[in-house]
């Protein structure tokens, strides 16, 4: 799977890109027929809620998941991302099988 990363407002170090590489490959055995990823993380101006976001996009036959979080640091930013492109995983699954 093609996987692109963009980091936007601040330069993401070997140490992140490494994490995220490693989340997406994980979630490659949730998803079949998937052609690629897209994960973009920047800064927000929100420090009450959590300035860092994470947005996954998933690129599936018929469909593209897109899943956003938010949070203080962007390694939880992107578990719980992943955490809510699991759940349409599932969802988009049964919609297929039926």
């Amino acid at each position: 799977m093609n996987v692109q990363i963009q980091a936007v407002k601040f330069d993401a170090d070997k140490k992140l890109i490494e994490f995220v590489e490693a989340k997406i490959a994980k979630l490659e055995r949730f998803v079949e027929r998937c052609t690629g990823a897209e994960v973009t993380m920047k800064l927000d101006k929100d420090n009450e809620r959590g300035n860092k976001v994470a947005i996954i996009r998933l690129e599936v036959p018929g469909d593209d998941l897109v899943a956003e979080y938010r949070s203080k640091s962007f390694e939880e930013s992107v578990d719980g991302a992943i955490d809510a492109l699991k759940k349409q995983i599932e969802k988009h699954k049964e919609r297929f099988n039926k």
